[in-house]
């Protein structure tokens, strides 16, 4: 889900067709993961799953726009040095990330939240939908067993300059294409993933 989570916040507008491309994707994978997860043996599901990878990995849901990766290369800060599993500090790095970006285009987070995790667009606010679309996202990861904070990936807080200063190079440059992140920006989302 990562790859397409990072494809998905873009800046570049009007980028429509490739945005509901990666929303069913993102739907497919979160209808047949629980099943899979039961049913191991399930080869539907495993199959749909397996050709929502295919279409995540080979760079047509990229088509028109610019994904940020900001997600990405701070958790290989997080793998490289306390050795989690990719995905595992991925469900961990993108709840954090996504509390700290989303008032830069809540729009986009609150199509998310509709298109994606089936938020009703009854709530009170664009904040409120935004918030409760990373909240079913949260709720998701969990359901699949992966841990949402460092916390719960075993993970101490001791380290979080010494990566957030790696993944900016010392400070030099920025992380990110949705939201450029500094040194201090990449501190603060890992302190929001406690």
């Amino acid at each position: 889900m990562g790859i397409l989570m990072e494809r998905y916040f873009t800046n570049v507008k009007h980028v429509d067709l490739t945005d509901r491309l990666c929303e069913a994707t993102l739907r497919t994978i979160i209808s047949n993961a629980k099943i899979a997860l039961n049913q191991p043996d399930n080869y539907d599901a495993r199959a749909e799953i397996m050709w929502a990878g295919t279409i995540a990995h080979n760079d047509i849901l990229s088509t028109g726009r610019i994904g940020d990766w900001g997600s990405h290369k701070i958790e290989h800060e997080l793998s490289g040095v306390y050795d989690i599993a990719h995905g595992a500090g991925l469900s961990i790095i993108f709840p954090a990330w996504m509390k700290y970006v989303y008032k830069h285009d809540i729009n986009r987070f609150v199509q998310f939240a509709v298109r994606v995790w089936d938020v009703d667009l009854s709530f009170n606010s664009y904040e409120k939908i935004a918030i409760e679309g990373i909240n079913r996202m949260i709720k998701f990861f969990k359901e699949m067993g992966l841990p949402v904070t460092l916390k719960e990936g075993k993970i101490g807080y001791d380290k979080f300059e010494e990566m957030a200063d790696k993944c900016t190079i010392g400070d030099n440059t920025t992380v990110g294409q949705f939201v450029k992140l500094k040194k201090q920006d990449i501190i603060n989302i890992l302190e929001l993933a406690k």
